[in-house]
């Protein structure tokens, strides 16, 4: 345990003196230092796990922890199929689908829309589409003719709640010069915004049997999403499913579909954290050098001390004391900004838009409509820890030169 005149020794030596500006400068570098490698690594960790879990949230909440796909496309008889999906343990939820890419149109321009069609109830209980109704309602689907579209669709197309929107189909009719493309009106009800731009930018939502009359499918539909009691043991959960299965339709877990995404993103952190923490190794250089520098200008203060009788183990915690203190000040300062970055995030990323002209947050690159974050106590006191960690170990060897003093050898030109 450290002693009270330790303690007083090492309060002093942290202070500025006449003649060690340059000493306290460095240390005072140190802590910013410290506190920024720190600051960076949680606010950028926090963002790297809000983007995975906001995607993974969105993403899942909207195609599901797996999909019963039919070959080619199309699962005609699949009703037994779901029976068969829903009955299987572990699985909390199967919905018959319909997804099928087509074009729409509205006064003149013209985009690529992914057409999903769902049974009416299964609409209103998709959480995503349901709890993010920018305008309109779902209600309105009940009407004949009427479908909900993403807000990006709706703003590239200039399209509002009320307007007709143009499906184009090319599995029309067929006629002696060729397949006509079925070209059908509809009523736009709702607009929805889930936050994945790419979702917002293609969907159009609509019954399932209007879907099936849209693309002459009868009574077929092309996929069934299953939701699952565990979305990371998704695969192991419809194990027993595949085999009953395998002559109609093939089970596909969110791993598989978006296992690339997923997998970039997981690499993506595991580097940026290393990458990271690099800062703080050089901010521990430079505690390591402060100190190196204070015990060479407390030489004689210190052979004072020695034939005052301290010890070397003394002398030993006074230099480990200052030089963790350091470190625990910058730590705590990192900390704090880390926390002001991650509440304040969005204001900055907009006031950097503004300074620059530029949009620094492109949904269309990004994915999401907003700087996420989501904070992981766990990894905060990670990083806390092997800052401190790393403090600690960089004063041991100032702190060992400093008990190696021979106060003889120093007093004796004195």
């Amino acid at each position: 345990m450290i002693t009270r005149y330790e303690r007083l020794v090492a309060a002093r030596y942290l202070r500025p003196v006449k003649g060690e500006g340059f000493i306290f400068l460095v240390a005072s570098i140190s802590l910013i230092a410290v506190a920024l490698g720190v600051a960076a690594l949680i606010a950028v960790m926090s963002v790297m796990n809000g983007f995975r879990a906001e995607l993974f949230d969105r993403i899942l909440g909207l195609n599901g922890h797996a999909i019963v796909q039919g070959y080619d496309g199309v699962l005609p008889a699949w009703r037994p199929v779901l029976a068969a999906t829903r009955a299987t343990p572990g699985v909390t939820a199967a919905i018959p689908m319909i997804e099928q890419p087509l074009m729409a149109s509205f006064r003149g321009r013209v985009a690529g829309v992914i057409v999903r069609g769902m049974l009416p109830a299964d609409i209103a209980a998709t959480k995503v589409v349901a709890s993010n109704v920018e305008s309109g309602s779902l209600a309105s689907l009940a009407n004949p003719q009427t479908v909900a579209i993403g807000l990006e669709l709706a703003r590239s197309l200039g399209a509002h709640v009320g307007d007709d929107l143009t499906l184009i189909s090319p599995q029309g009719e067929a006629t002696p010069f060729g397949t006509a493309p079925r070209i059908v009106a509809y009523r736009i009800g709702a607009i929805f915004s889930v936050g994945v731009f790419d979702f917002d930018k293609a969907f159009v939502v609509m019954p399932l049997d209007r879907a099936q009359t849209l693309l002459g499918l009868g009574d077929s539909v092309g996929m069934i999403e299953v939701t699952t009691s565990d979305p990371d043991r998704a695969d192991t959960i419809l194990a027993p499913l595949a085999p009953k299965i395998r002559a109609q339709a093939a089970v596909v877990p969110w791993q598989t579909m978006n296992a690339s995404l997923f997998g970039a993103l997981e690499v993506e952190r595991v580097v940026t954290f290393w990458v990271l923490a690099i800062i703080i190794v050089v901010a521990v250089f430079n505690i390591l050098s402060s100190l190196i520098m204070l015990v060479r200008a407390k030489k004689r203060d210190i052979a004072i001390l020695r034939t005052m009788g301290a010890s070397r183990a003394a002398m030993l915690r006074i230099f480990v004391t200052v030089g963790t203190l350091t470190g625990a000040a910058g730590v705590a300062a990192g900390v704090a900004l880390g926390f002001a970055l991650i509440t304040w995030r969005q204001a900055l990323v907009d006031g950097v838009s503004w300074l620059t002209g530029q949009n620094a947050w492109n949904p269309s690159i990004y994915f999401l409509t907003k700087l996420p974050a989501k904070v992981d106590p766990v990894q905060v006191a990670g990083i806390v820890l092997i800052a401190l960690l790393l403090s600690f170990l960089a004063t041991l060897y100032p702190a060992w030169k400093a008990a190696s003093t021979d106060p003889v050898q120093v007093l004796r030109y004195e």
